[in-house]
């Protein structure tokens, strides 16, 4: 059985992966492609608990380091449970969000640097590597306005101005380092314009027919 594409979408908190996701899934299922989407953290029973304790406001005392280890965690049972079963089963699946998002949120955001990060994800991502990444690039004022501002319950976005503008040179950083697989999309263009360039950009490379 062939197997399936990988496809990740990544960028700040507000910056519109929301609504291109919708967009993305409103196209395969009129098209009639079989496509999983899923979500990091999360994805799975395990994967969800697990998003829980990291994004719960009251766990402010959480360290950077255990952060980081959850993320990783939480990846492994999701590739597990959720991604692997369907690339095997030769199915599209969408992630909204993946390990370049520990890179920029916790590689970046929080300090701990690319060798950390790239260390306890040696093992936890394995061979499952995005045939695509979707970065929408929005710096995080205009993404938190988008949004009305940080949602009072989510840990990571309460986390401060500065941190966030770290999480998107961390992004940029990693769009520049994986040029090959990353399509960088316009966050200031209409929800359209952009849809229209990350379609067009999956079919040129050959992942959505």
């Amino acid at each position: 059985m062939t197997k399936g594409k990988f496809i990740t979408l990544e960028g700040c908190d507000g910056c519109g992966k929301t609504t291109q996701t919708e967009m993305l899934k409103g196209y395969l299922d009129t098209a009639g492609i079989d496509y999983v989407f899923t979500r990091e953290p999360g994805g799975g029973k395990i994967s969800e608990a697990i998003r829980s304790l990291i994004l719960d406001g009251k766990n402010a005392e959480m360290t950077d380091e255990c952060e980081a280890l959850l993320y990783a965690a939480a990846r492994v049972q999701h590739l597990h449970d959720t991604v692997a079963p369907a690339l095997e089963a030769g199915k599209l699946v969408i992630c909204d969000r993946y390990y370049d998002s520990s890179f920029a949120y916790q590689g970046e955001g929080r300090g701990l640097g690319d060798r950390f990060v790239a260390s306890i994800n040696a093992y936890a991502i394995g061979n499952f590597t995005p045939d695509a990444t979707v970065f929408i690039d929005l710096p995080p004022k205009e993404a938190f306005l988008r949004k009305h501002g940080a949602d009072q319950n989510d840990r990571m976005e309460l986390a401060g101005e500065a941190f966030h503008e770290r999480v998107y040179e961390g992004f940029l950083k990693q769009a520049k380092k994986n040029a090959d697989r990353f399509i960088v999309i316009d966050g200031r263009k209409s929800r359209e314009e952009m849809f229209s360039q990350m379609l067009s950009a999956l079919k040129k490379r050959g992942i959505i027919g």
